[in-house]
């Protein structure tokens, strides 16, 4: 949501920064919405302040056995003004709400322009990427049945596309990546790890800004819940309608679940493998920063992230998303895009977005300096930290061995795999379909 007053001095600016988005002018709805609101309010106050009189003078009237039948109809006509104007006022609120949740955050001056994903910038490069697919470089799916422990026929006979199961050396890997993640964002990093509910209710759902414009990118269940898409919703509304001293700022909190999207914006995108599922895991980190930290902090997330691909050894890139290709919640974010060699290109692994007040006016999330009576809306920044199941699909293409078709584990992994430093190809079945 935005600040009105901050509209109504300076429409231009917010109208200008929107086109960028490929937005029209919204400005002139808002402000005569607005206008029509404020002007509603004035005429029940002046309503109600008359009523006060007329029932003042009733009482004075009755003290003196005098009639009020006269006063006590203005005050029935009043009753009936101020209830149609209340209706009238709601309806405005609504109507003024509803287009200001519809609108997406403003972008930081320093985004490219430019309408999609072919007008991102690229910051920088990390590794050298493996060349491109050939009879060495087969893709994730063909390298995790060749081990034997990846199904998608048994996935989908149980919850139908965009599913996989995975099991024995294949399954512990996934769980090892993601070990990995939560000990480096833990230990070394400063998040504190949270283990948070993954059924949301409509108003965590709003406040990260995923309702009401994307319902439809999400699950719901028959008690009205959510099916958390990402752990930044409950992560980011943890300080939902609270004020935090500014002294315990920045909080950074981080959390390993599952995700699920429906993904009904990607109909026959990625339909092969592990890249756009329905249910995925995730290490996810989020911060609650004051409004002077939050571009600092913004680094420092692209940081933490970047840090796991270059403990598993794995070439990305990092790049600045322009106009056409920043979220509706972000006021400005960077790409981690890793090499994957089975698909001969870079593929992102992670979002790091800075939110800023976006986020925080929803949720009416707010921050205070010691001493000081006034709050500010604190900022509020997210990050994959990283996709888990990115990350095994680029460390199977990156270490799979054309030799035997094994796959060798990244040393940073082995610890969590007892030792183990290759996974070979099982030599019978897991079990029988």
């Amino acid at each position: 949501m935005f600040d009105l007053k901050a509209i109504r001095n300076a429409p231009e600016d917010f109208d200008k920064n929107w086109a960028r988005r490929g937005l029209s002018a919204q400005t002139p709805q808002i402000l005569a919405l607005d206008e029509e609101r404020r002007a509603l309010q004035t005429e029940m106050q002046d309503l109600q302040q008359k009523r006060n009189t007329v029932s003042k003078e009733i009482g004075q009237r009755k003290s003196k056995g005098q009639d009020t039948q006269d006063l006590m109809d203005q005050v029935a006509t009043l009753k009936t003004q101020l209830t149609d104007l209340e209706a009238r006022e709601s309806k405005t609120a609504e109507d003024l709400d509803a287009i200001l949740s519809s609108l997406p955050n403003r972008l930081a001056d320093d985004v490219p322009d430019g309408p999609d994903e072919s007008a991102n910038v690229e910051l920088r490069r990390v590794g050298t990427p493996q060349k491109g697919p050939d009879q060495d470089h087969p893709d994730h799916v063909a390298i995790g049945e060749g081990l034997g422990m990846m199904d998608f026929p048994v996935a989908a006979k149980l919850s139908g596309a965009r599913f996989v199961l995975m099991h024995s050396g294949l399954a512990r890997l996934e769980r090892a990546i993601a070990q990995l993640m939560l000990d480096i964002q833990t230990g070394e990093h400063g998040y504190r790890e949270v283990s948070p509910p993954l059924l949301v209710r409509d108003n965590a759902a709003f406040g990260t800004g995923q309702l009401p414009k994307f319902s439809e990118d999400l699950f719901r269940t028959t008690t009205g819940h959510w099916l958390v898409p990402t752990a930044e919703v409950p992560l980011t509304n943890i300080v939902a309608e609270a004020i935090q001293s500014e002294d315990d700022l920045p909080l950074r909190v981080t959390a390993f679940t599952p995700c699920f999207r429906s993904e009904a914006g990607a109909a026959g995108k990625d339909t092969r493998g592990m890249i756009r599922q329905h249910q995925f895991y995730k290490v996810e980190m989020v911060s609650i920063t004051t409004p002077d930290q939050s571009e600092e902090e913004h680094e420092r997330m692209t940081s933490c992230a970047e840090d796991i691909l270059k403990r598993l050894g794995l070439a990305f890139r990092t790049i600045v998303l322009c106009s056409g290709d920043t979220g509706f919640c972000a006021r400005k974010t960077y790409d981690i895009e890793v090499w994957l060699p089975g698909q001969n290109c870079y593929r992102e692994i992670s979002s790091c977005s800075n939110c800023w007040d976006f986020q925080a006016r929803r949720m009416k999330a707010r921050c205070r300096a010691k001493g000081e009576k006034d709050t500010r809306p604190v900022h509020t920044l997210n990050g994959s930290g990283l996709a888990v199941g990115r990350a095994l699909v680029a460390v199977l293409e990156n270490y799979h061995d054309p030799s035997d078709d094994g796959v060798f584990i990244p040393e940073a992994l082995q610890p969590y795999m007892g030792g183990l430093k290759k996974l070979m190809p099982l030599e019978t079945p897991a079990y029988t379909q």
